[in-house]
């Protein structure tokens, strides 16, 4: 697999449901032209890390929105399995209403082209890119199914990325740039 960071993110275009659990929807890469995009992957719903990184997400999304970034989460499931998650209360093993949609990745193709799918074990792996207005891969971390992602790095790297400077490491939005 080829590195994506600099590189034109894969298209894809996958079915959706939003995070109110009532509305299907679909997803396209072209939808968010203009926009900044964190598109990130979990490996299944109803599991015990993903609904909390993707509740930490949502509780946050104000703070995305407010850099002019999307979130869309992805996993393998079907857009059915997704709404019945979010129609699942947390206490049920449900995530409970959610602030962005979850796209399915059914056939598995955006996984693959993402280089996150874990083909013998069919899911994929804790895969987050962070896509520019123009469509350019300009971040990605992948890694173990077991370990949550960090909310608070997610953003101080999209809030890094937008200042088009040279930031160096623990680097918070305010401070000097290289």
């Amino acid at each position: 697999m080829e590195r994506l960071v600099g590189m034109q993110a894969p298209h894809f275009k996958m079915e959706a449901v939003e995070g109110n659990g009532d509305t299907f929807t679909s997803v396209d890469l072209y939808d968010y032209k203009g926009k900044w995009l964190v598109l990130f992957f979990y490996p299944l719903d109803f599991t015990f890390v993903c609904p909390t990184e993707i509740s930490g997400i949502s509780r946050r999304i104000a703070e995305f929105k407010d850099l002019k970034a999307e979130v869309v989460g992805v996993s393998i499931d079907s857009v059915h399995s997704h709404k019945a998650w979010i129609n699942s209360s947390p206490e049920n093993g449900g995530l409970g209403k959610i602030n962005y949609p979850l796209a399915s990745d059914i056939t598995k193709e955006v996984s693959r082209n993402y280089g996150v799918l874990l083909e013998q074990n069919g899911i994929a792996l804790r895969g987050l890119f962070i896509i520019d207005p123009k469509g350019v891969v300009k971040y990605s971390v992948i890694h173990d199914l077991n370990v949550g992602r960090s909310v608070d790095e997610t953003l101080r790297v999209l809030q890094a990325l937008q200042s088009g400077g040279l930031c160096p490491i623990d680097w918070q939005p305010g401070e000097a740039q290289l």
